[in-house]
């Protein structure tokens, strides 16, 4: 329920000030309200929809600051993972090289849903190979893919340039894939933050 509300916010269906009634999404759905109250709640607490009184429940408008305010925290978190995580993929570095390559072939064809998808898993699996699940708990819980979905949608998709992503990418993979975990954090924090000052420019 939570996936069928959260992809009609992001594809625009349910558009920023939109209401969100739950008996009319419920019968929409064929379902009870209790799934659709509860997915609102879930939604609510990753900051897409607001609910007020005697307005209801209503999609959020995502201001700029915010999503740059979002990648600022995933900087730092990013970059204490690639520190925890080189000596790992010293050892092991064929997740990453896949998790690359996934990359690399998305940015070819010009599939931007597909690239999301796996941006996603190229950090996540940095993240996760760190071995801290608080470190991982918190990065779960900021819901980074769909931050990236609405940057895409904000920012309109042709101006999106992924294969200089990938470039900050691999400059990445090649500093943890050596155990050079400084550099790795240093490289993926730019990274990270790069995205915000290209941002700042174009909005």
């Amino acid at each position: 329920m939570k996936r069928v509300l959260l992809e009609r916010i992001l594809d625009g269906t349910y558009k920023p000030g939109d209401r969100l009634v739950e008996l009319q999404i419920a019968k929409e759905l064929d379902t009870s309200q209790a799934p659709v109250r509860e997915a609102l709640r879930e939604l609510e607490a990753m900051g897409l929809i607001e609910s007020q009184t005697y307005r209801g429940t209503r999609v959020r408008q995502i201001s700029p600051q915010e999503l740059q305010e979002s990648y600022q925290v995933r900087a730092e978190l990013e970059a204490l993972a690639a520190r925890l995580a080189a000596p790992k993929f010293y050892a092991n570095p064929e997740p990453l090289q896949t998790t690359l390559a996934a990359l690399e072939r998305a940015a070819a064809e010009e599939n931007f849903e597909e690239f999301t998808q796996s941006n996603t898993a190229f950090h996540r699996l940095i993240v996760e190979t760190s071995g801290n699940s608080i470190l991982l708990r918190v990065w779960d819980s900021l819901a980074f893919e769909i931050w990236t979905r609405i940057n895409l949608v904000l920012l309109g998709r042709k101006i999106v340039n992924l294969k200089l992503l990938n470039q900050e990418h691999q400059a990445v993979v090649d500093a943890l894939v050596q155990n050079d975990g400084k550099t790795a954090a240093d490289l993926l924090r730019s990274h990270v933050e790069n995205v915000v000052d290209r941002e700042e420019k174009l909005l």
